[in-house]
């Protein structure tokens, strides 16, 4: 079982944070199909900013399932301090550092994964924000800022002098960004060099291999990402395998009719009805991409502009599916959308 601070996580799944992405709907999706904690989008550091929509609706958990886990950023220890404790303020309860994040918007501003280059630095972020919260404090990171340059059992070190709960680790460096393939031995070593929890990260998309990376890393937990986009029951096939070492049949179509349907519903309601469609717009591109619904259904998709319009396509595109076949089915569905 995975330990945080006073947290049991029952199930040892965890949605990774992702900008874009794991927001409040999302989060509470993959937690009721079996993710045994999530984690917030990344919010700046800077709480000046926290007036903007963006970090403002990052900010929220209307009731969100215990524990709360919200991702902050930066590269400046008392602001990083000063964050933390605002963010817990908000209802946080957990903080999870970022120190993992490629983007070059991020590493521009010596935040996310270029921070790996500065281990004083990073020990002085650590400790500042340890001391600044009652709450359990976690880190994100990468092996490395290079292949050639892999420190995360140093920073693993670093973080647990520091007072870290818990250690989730991509298994690609800073340079690596998500190109080419995830490796898992730095993980192992992680685990082995320390004495706190250690999450493995990267490329998971099957039970069959969390298992394996499990196996491979003697990592507490695995932390899913791109794998959980358009598929959130990968949290429940997980647990499953890990619990009774079979495999879960797939949803049936209707099973992934509602839960897109009260997905959208859910994002419609969260970001209004200007930007929800365009945010709904992604979300279900990842379902037809999983799903493999086709191209034309996710065009004529993204070229509705209402939550109204989005709603009645989507409900009108799974009626279809029952009745015709799948061959004739785009030509149809266009006829629809015009």
């Amino acid at each position: 079982m995975l330990q945080i601070g006073p947290y049991s996580i029952g199930n040892p799944t965890v949605l990774a944070p992702m900008a874009g992405v794991t927001d409040l709907p999302f989060r509470e999706l993959c937690r009721k199909l079996g993710a045994g904690m999530t984690v917030s989008e990344m919010v700046t550091a800077d709480s000046r900013l926290w007036n903007s929509r963006k970090s403002s609706q990052r900010l929220r958990h209307d009731d969100e399932a215990t524990p709360r886990s919200v991702q902050i950023v930066g590269n400046n220890p008392a602001i990083m301090a000063d964050a933390a404790q605002k963010t817990v303020a908000l209802g946080a309860e957990i903080i999870d550092i970022n120190m993992g994040c490629p983007a070059k918007k991020v590493c521009k501003q010596a935040a996310g994964s270029a921070l790996l280059k500065n281990e004083k630095l990073v020990s002085h972020i650590l400790c500042a924000v340890v001391e600044a919260v009652d709450v359990p404090v976690t880190l994100k990171i990468r092996t490395g800022w290079s292949p050639e340059h892999r420190n995360a059992t140093t920073i693993g070190r670093i973080a647990e002098d520091a007072g870290i709960a818990a250690l989730a680790v991509h298994g690609r460096t800073r340079s690596c960004r998500f190109h080419g393939t995830a490796e898992y031995d730095t993980i192992a070593e992680v685990v082995d060099t320390v004495n706190i929890p250690v999450i493995a990260n990267g490329d998971i998309t099957s039970p069959q291999q969390a298992r394996q990376i499990l196996k491979h890393t003697g990592a507490s937990a695995v932390m899913l990402g791109r794998g959980a986009q358009g598929n959130p029951w990968l949290f429940r096939e997980i647990n499953h395998h890990l619990s009774s070492g079979n495999i879960l049949p797939p949803p049936d179509q209707q099973e992934v009719a509602e839960t897109m349907i009260q997905h959208l519903c859910q994002l419609h309601h969260f970001y209004g009805d200007i930007l929800g469609p365009r945010i709904a717009r992604k979300h279900v591109g990842w379902y037809v991409a999983h799903w493999g619904y086709g191209e034309d259904f996710r065009r004529s998709f993204n070229q509705l502009a209402t939550a109204e319009q989005q709603l009645q396509q989507l409900q009108l595109f799974f009626r279809q599916r029952t009745t015709i076949d799948s061959d004739l089915f785009s030509s149809n569905f266009r006829g629809q959308a015009a």
